[in-house]
């Protein structure tokens, strides 16, 4: 498994700029933009990989994961926090 494969990577579409945008929480903040969601995933994934080699060969820590199990759990809670009534 690559190291950008252990982390998240979110491509949305950003009213404000009137484009999609990439980013990777945890890694890296918005990034990359285009008119394309796909190919703005694609350099998002290249960002990523270079970013993560170039901590690797510099002996810099990399952030803990934030894909796998649980990984929509987290994404979901807060976001059901939102709609719920409070007590």
């Amino acid at each position: 498994m690559t190291h950008s494969a252990r982390y998240i990577k979110i491509v949305e579409w950003s009213e404000e700029d009137g484009a999609f945008v990439g980013q990777c929480p945890g890694v890296i903040g918005p990034c990359c933009h285009g008119p394309d969601e796909a190919a703005v995933y694609r350099e998002l994934c290249v960002i990523v990989s270079e970013w993560l080699e170039l901590a690797v060969q510099d002996g810099t820590p990399l952030p803990p994961p934030t894909a796998g199990v649980g990984a929509a759990q987290k994404i979901a809670e807060p976001l059901a926090a939102v709609g719920r009534p409070r007590e």
